[in-house]
C-alpha cells in the first residue's frame, strides 16, 4: 500500500494496525485471491488524492474507508463483495475509479454495489432533503440492491461514532439524518445493536445533558445492578445445567435512549424506571430442536418465577418480518421487580444483531422470504411517481415499532399486515383497484365492514363493488403504510381531476365575461377565497362550493381597486411584515449567512434564544429568518424535512439589549420559598421578571418564571443562584 510522506506517523501506524485487523476480520471468508482483492482495493482508495484526503473530521479518509469495512464484516456479517465495495465506497464517489474499472478488476456484483453507491452520492451532493423528491430516489436507490443501503449504513455509524471530530452544525445535521432514516432503516433490517447505538450517539449530540444524566446514573447503580443480576441468575444456571442444556445466560443493561423513552412515556423519574435490565439466556441447540429447547428454558425461568401472562411474547413460532426470533417473558423476581427474559438461540441471537444479513449463512430459512417481501413493498410504494417523500418516510416509520397480525386469503395464502390493520388495509394488500371499490368483506364466513381490526387466523374475502370510489374518511380507517400511499395516490387523482373541471368551468365563464384567466388574476382569487392552493380553489369550483356570481363580484371589486390606485392585498402583506420589527435585537447583534443581504430576523418563540446561545436561521415561508437554538425540539424536523432552508447565523461581539427566558422550577411548597426566588431575581441579580405562575400538589410546588436577561452568562448564574436556594429541587430552562 502506497503511503504519502506527508502521513503523520501515528496516522501511518494506525492505518496499518486497522489493514491488519481487517485482514485478520476476513480471514474465515477469504477465498483464492482475495487478499489481492483487497489489496488493489486499498490501494485505489489510497492513491486518491495522493493518500492524504481527509474527511469532514480531519481524519484519512483511508483509514475510515477501512474502519467501514469492519463494521461491514464484525457488525453486519457481510461477505468480501460487500467489503470490497466498503473500501471502495468514497474513490468510486468521487470519480477516482469508474464502475467499468470496477467491473474489469473485481467482477459484477461489486460493480452493481459501486453503481448504486454513485447514485446516492449524486443526491447528496445535490444538497437533498428528506422533503425534496429525489429523496424518494434515494430510497428507491436503496431498494435496488440491499447491500447498497447496508454499506450507507456502516459507513453512518462509523460517521457517527467519530462525531465529536465534527463541526457544530455537521453534528446536528448528521445527527437529524440518522435518527430520521438510518436508525428506522436499521431497525426495519434487523440490526437491533446498530440502530441502538445510532439512537444513543444521536441523543449524546442532540440531547448533551439528559444522555449525560442517564449515563451517570447509570453508572452509579451499575454495582447494585450487577449484584441483583447475579442473584437473579444463580437459581436458573443450576436448573439449566441440571437440564443437559448448553447456554449462556447473562444481564444487558438497555440502551440510554431507550431508558429515557421509558422517563418520557411514564412522566417519571429515572429512579422509578423497573427495567433498567433484561436477561438473555442464549442456547447452543442443534436446529432442529431449537424451538422445543427454548421452551424448555422458558417453563425453567416460569417454575422460579412468577410470570405475567399479558408479556409474553413468541416470536419463535411466528418471527417478525425483520427475521427477529426470540421468546419473551417478564416474571416477577427477588424484592418483587419486574424482569424481562429474552431466551433464544446462537442463530437467532447472530440474526437479532446482524439482522436478515445473517439469514445468508443459513439458507432456506425464515427471514429472505421476508427480506424481498418488504424490498418489494418499498419499490411498489417508491415507483408511484405521485408519492410524497414525506408522507413515505412518515408512513415507513409507523411500522417499524409495532407488533404483526397474520391473516388467510380465501386460498389459504398467510398475509402479514400491522396489527390494527383493518379490512381496507387487507384489500390494498391484495390489490390497490381491490382497495379502492372495497365495501366489505366476510371474515370467518361472516359479513363485516371495511373498518373491521383483523384478529391473528382471520380467513378474509374481500367484497367489492364496480359504483365505490375512495372516500377521504378512509384514511382514518387504514393503518399499514401500503394503503396509506395508494389510497393518498387515489384521492389525489380524484381530486386532479376535479380540478381540472373545475378550470375547464372557470375558463367558459370567465371568456362569458370577457375575461381572460391569467396566473396573477388566478392568484389573487386563491388568495381573496382563503384558499392555499390553486388546485384546492379548482375542486371547489367543479362541486360547487363556489358559487359564479361571487367570482365575478371578487373580479369587478378587483378592478375598482385598481381604479382608485389602492395597493394590493399583496403589497401591503409585505409591507406590514418588514416594519413588524417591534420584537427584534439590535440590527449589528446578529450576523446572518454572509451569501444573503438586506434580511429581517425574528427571534423563535418556540425556544427563545438569547445571546450566547449555539444558534441558526431558518428561512420563514413567509419570508424573512427565524432564529432558533440549536437545541430547540423543533430542531430536528426543521434540519430533517426542510435542510435547504436552514442559514447560517451567529452573535457579534456585543448586545444591550435584554432577551425572554423561561424557566421551570419545582421544590418544597414552603412559606416564604417563592419570595426568596423573587428577591434573588430583582434584588440580587437586578433582573426584571415578565411573568410568574406556581402550581401546587401534595406539598410539591412547580413554577413557571419568565425573566429578562442580557446572555446566557448571566442566566446561567441565574439558575445556580436558584439551585442553592434551599427547598428547590431542580431549575430548567424550558425550550431546550
Amino acid at each position: 500500500m502506497a503511503l504519502n510522506s506527508a502521513i503523520e506517523t501515528e496516522e501511518r501506524e494506525e492505518l496499518r494496525r486497522a489493514y491488519k485487523r481487517l485482514l485478520v476480520a476476513c480471514g474465515p471468508m477469504m477465498e483464492k485471491d482475495d487478499i489481492g482483492l483487497i489489496r488493489k482495493a486499498l490501494n485505489i482508495t489510497a492513491a486518491h488524492d495522493a493518500g492524504v484526503a481527509r474527511n469532514e473530521g480531519g481524519e484519512l479518509k483511508v483509514i475510515e474507508a477501512i474502519e467501514v469495512a469492519l463494521v461491514v464484516v464484525n457488525e453486519l456479517g457481510l461477505s468480501r463483495i460487500a467489503v470490497i465495495g466498503a473500501l471502495l465506497y468514497d474513490a468510486v464517489l468521487n470519480g477516482a475509479v469508474t464502475s467499468d474499472e470496477v467491473e474489469s478488476t473485481f467482477g459484477k456484483q461489486v460493480a452493481l454495489i459501486t453503481r448504486g453507491l454513485v447514485k446516492v452520492g449524486e443526491l447528496y451532493n445535490k444538497n437533498t432533503s428528506i422533503e425534496n423528491d429525489n429523496f424518494r430516489k434515494l430510497l428507491l436507490t436503496f431498494a435496488e440492491d440491499i447491500r447498497v443501503v447496508l454499506l450507507i449504513i456502516a459507513n453512518r455509524l462509523r460517521t457517527m461514532r467519530m462525531l465529536a471530530l465534527y463541526s457544530a452544525e455537521d453534528q446536528q445535521r448528521i445527527s437529524s439524518e440518522v435518527a430520521y432514516l438510518y436508525a428506522p432503516m436499521a431497525h426495519r433490517l434487523g440490526l437491533y445493536n446498530i440502530k441502538s447505538e445510532m439512537e444513543d450517539l444521536v441523543m449524546k449530540f442532540t440531547n448533551r445533558e439528559m444522555y449525560s444524566f442517564i449515563a451517570k446514573k447509570l453508572n452509579e447503580t451499575k454495582r447494585a445492578r450487577d449484584k441483583y443480576i447475579r442473584e437473579f441468575i444463580e437459581p436458573l444456571e443450576q436448573q439449566l445445567k441440571k437440564q443437559g442444556l448448553k447456554f449462556e445466560i447473562k444481564g444487558r443493561t438497555k440502551t440510554i435512549h431507550s431508558i429515557y423513552n421509558k422517563i418520557k412515556k411514564q412522566n417519571t423519574e429515572f429512579e422509578n424506571v423497573y427495567d433498567l435490565f433484561a436477561i438473555r439466556v442464549i442456547l447452543d441447540s442443534e436446529l432442529e430442536k431449537e424451538k422445543a429447547e427454548c421452551w424448555q428454558v422458558y417453563s425453567v425461568v416460569t417454575d422460579k418465577y412468577q410470570p405475567n401472562p399479558s408479556r409474553l411474547r413468541d416470536w419463535i413460532s411466528v418471527p417478525k418480518s425483520n427475521g427477529y426470533e426470540s421468546l419473551h417473558t417478564t416474571v416477577l423476581g427477588p424484592e418483587n421487580k419486574w424482569v424481562e427474559v429474552q431466551i433464544r438461540t446462537e442463530r437467532m441471537n447472530e440474526v437479532a444483531e446482524k439482522g436478515l444479513a445473517a439469514h445468508w449463512k443459513y439458507k432456506g430459512h425464515k427471514g429472505e422470504k421476508g427480506m424481498d417481501e418488504w424490498l418489494s413493498n418499498v419499490r411498489e410504494i417508491l415507483e408511484n411517481p405521485e408519492l410524497n417523500a414525506v408522507d413515505f418516510i412518515d408512513d415507513f416509520k409507523l411500522d417499524l415499532y409495532d407488533e404483526e397480525v397474520f391473516v388467510f386469503t380465501p386460498k389459504g395464502d398467510l398475509r402479514r399486515l400491522k396489527k390494527g390493520a383493518t379490512v381496507l388495509d387487507f384489500a390494498f394488500e391484495i390489490h390497490s383497484e381491490v382497495g379502492k371499490k372495497c365495501i366489505g368483506g366476510r371474515v370467518n364466513n361472516k359479513n363485516v365492514p371495511i373498518k373491521y381490526q383483523l384478529q391473528n387466523g382471520d380467513h378474509v374475502d374481500i367484497q367489492t363493488a364496480n359504483n365505490q370510489a375512495p372516500k377521504k374518511d378512509w384514511l382514518n380507517i387504514v393503518v399499514t403504510s401500503k394503503a396509506k400511499s395508494k389510497l393518498k395516490q387515489a384521492l389525489r387523482d380524484i381530486e386532479y381531476k376535479e380540478a381540472e373541471l373545475g378550470r375547464e368551468m372557470l375558463i367558459r365563464r370567465l371568456k362569458n365575461w370577457k375575461y381572460e384567466l391569467n396566473d396573477q388574476l388566478l392568484n389573487l382569487m386563491v388568495k381573496g377565497f382563503g384558499y392555499k392552493t390553486v388546485q384546492d380553489f379548482m375542486r371547489s369550483i367543479a362541486i360547487d362550493k363556489i358559487d359564479f356570481s361571487r367570482i365575478k363580484e371578487f373580479i369587478i371589486n378587483l378592478e375598482k381597486k385598481e381604479e382608485e390606485g389602492t395597493e394590493s392585498d399583496k403589497e401591503r402583506s409585505a409591507e406590514n411584515f418588514v416594519t413588524g420589527k417591534e420584537d427584534l435585537p439590535d440590527d449589528d447583534v446578529l450576523m446572518i449567512d454572509k451569501s444573503l443581504t438586506n434580511v429581517d430576523y425574528k427571534l423563535a418563540k418556540c425556544c427563545n434564544p438569547i445571546f450566547g446561545d449555539d444558534i441558526f436561521g431558518f428561512v420563514a415561508s413567509m419570508g424573512g429568518i427565524k432564529i432558533h437554538r440549536r437545541t430547540c425540539p423543533n430542531a430536528l424536523d426543521m434540519h430533517t424535512k426542510f435542510g435547504y432552508r436552514i442559514v447560517k447565523a451567529q452573535w457579534t461581539s456585543g448586545s444591550d439589549a435584554n432577551y425572554q427566558a423561561t424557566l421551570k422550577i419545582t421544590g418544597v411548597d414552603d412559606i416564604g420559598i417563592v419570595t426568596n426566588i423573587s428577591q434573588v431575581i430583582s434584588k440580587e441579580m437586578k433582573i426584571k421578571i415578565r411573568s410568574m405562575a406556581i402550581d401546587s400538589h401534595e406539598g410539591i410546588f412547580e413554577g413557571t418564571l419568565t425573566v429578562f436577561v442580557d446572555n446566557t452568562n448571566s442566566l446561567t448564574t441565574l439558575i445556580k443562584k436558584i439551585k442553592n436556594i434551599k427547598g428547590v429541587y431542580t431549575v430548567s430552562r424550558v425550550g431546550a
